[in-house]
């Protein structure tokens, strides 16, 4: 397996061949990879494993370069191992150009039901079994979506684990899809209103934008659509450390003089499809939705949840905002239906993502008993006002695990993991050792 030396590090490459259903590990087989690393010096010291989590789900793990952002810290006390979880990164890919070699769209939700948390867990525990042994543990760091596998690893495989740290991650035990986006969307005004307080002059300026998107037909550099929903859709920037300055740089970019009058730059609409374009994480829209489905909270299917629940909350409708000179508020963490119809990366994925949607038939993820008599060391940070995880959820959820430490701060928002270079992970080892 290559080897690899970066400044300060050692990067080593794993792949395991694993089922993609466990219940039928004779069956069909998908292939997992994983990024090991290790401080320089440190190879042969015997370190304790750290398994990353990332967010998502969809999202890969990091791509370090030498001991950059909370590797650093990670690297003093830990052998870390970086995860592409399965149909991401390395692992076996999940897309538009692989899927159809599964089958019909029919076959395609089959296959992709089996990349939620639970399926991720079980291929946590056989990578474990592999690198550890039968008997040996690992420490968990689970980031947003990866906390979710992490509770789901507590739930039903806690013999696995020596620690957790769970960072903006902690998920509603009994939260439905629909009870997610209820409570997101008060969240995501709220980030509205801080971004125009902000940037006050970005209320007219989106307000032109969306003006000139309604009046007229625009393509996105790649062949999608840019409609005013899908631009609504960049306020998903507004949950991270700099996303609303980034946001405000890209507003205030967005018009060039054209012979017919202003028309959209070419850098705006370059900038707005990396924002808005799901080819490089397609799974993040796919399975959205159905990583909340547990068959005996809510056996109805998830059903475009985030489209259901926001025409209960009119203050998102761009017409109407135009009509009153009001500010047009941005969406959020939402995945609506017509993203698989604008994106040229979700197209083709558009009847198997259907079939998801209207899937009744989920495992559940979290087991409330296990997690009652918890006896793993777990510390997570909750961040105060989070636009993606509900604070709510998350301290229901910290009451309900015993043992669990939490650490509720507003310093930092849904990115404090990297953002704060290694403050936040420094706080939750100390927090889960009994050091604080």
């Amino acid at each position: 397996m290559p080897v690899h030396r970066q400044p300060g590090t050692l990067v080593k490459d794993h792949t395991f061949a694993l089922p993609l259903d466990h219940a039928q590990p004779s069956g069909p087989q998908i292939e997992v990879y994983a990024r090991e690393v290790v401080a320089a010096g440190a190879e042969a010291d015997g370190l304790p494993w750290l398994l990353y989590l990332q967010g998502g789900p969809g999202g890969r793990s990091p791509r370090p370069i030498g001991r950059d952002s909370w590797l650093d810290r990670a690297l003093r006390d830990f052998r870390v191992l970086l995860l592409d979880q399965r149909g991401t990164g390395r692992s076996t890919p999940a897309t538009r150009q692989t899927l159809p070699a599964v089958g019909d769209p029919a076959a395609q939700a089959r296959y992709l039901s089996h990349f939620r948390a639970d399926s991720i867990v079980k291929d946590c525990e056989a990578v474990r079994r592999t690198l550890l042994g039968e008997d040996g543990r690992w420490s968990v760091l689970g980031q947003s979506f990866g906390g979710f596998c992490a509770t789901t690893y507590l739930s039903t495989a806690p013999e696995g684990l020596r620690e957790v740290f769970v960072t903006g991650g902690l998920p509603g035990l009994r939260s439905t899809a629909e009870d997610v986006y209820r409570a997101a969307y008060p969240r995501i005004e709220r980030k509205n209103l801080a971004h125009y307080a902000r940037y006050p002059e970005d209320a007219e300026a989106v307000r032109g934008i969306v003006r000139h998107l309604r009046d007229r037909e625009v393509a996105l550099p790649g062949g999608g659509r840019l409609t005013a929903e899908a631009f609504q859709a960049l306020g998903i920037m507004l949950g991270s450390s700099t996303g609303s300055h980034t946001l405000h740089y890209l507003i205030e970019d967005a018009f060039v003089p054209g012979t017919a009058g202003p028309e959209l730059s070419d850098s705006f609409l370059w900038d707005v499809q990396r924002q808005l374009s799901f080819a490089g994480n397609p799974l993040y829209a796919v399975m959205h939705e159905p990583i909340y489905g547990q068959g005996s909270l809510a056996p109805g299917a998830t059903d475009w949840a985030a489209e259901r629940v926001r025409g209960d909350f009119p203050q998102f409708d761009a017409d109407a905002a135009l009509a009153a000179d009001a500010p047009v508020l941005f969406t959020g963490e939402t995945i609506h239906p017509w993203m698989f119809t604008n994106d040229p990366a979700l197209a083709p994925l558009r009847e198997a993502a259907e079939l998801l949607a209207q899937r009744t038939e989920w495992p559940d993820l979290y087991d409330p008993a296990q997690l009652a008599r918890n006896e793993v060391p777990v510390a997570a940070a909750v961040y105060h006002d989070d636009m993606y995880v509900d604070t709510a959820d998350s301290l229901a959820t910290a009451r309900a695990v015993r043992g669990l430490r939490t650490w509720v701060t507003d310093e930092f928002e849904h990115d404090g993991l990297r953002a704060s270079g290694g403050a936040v992970l420094d706080r939750l080892i100390r927090l889960a050792r009994g050091e604080l």
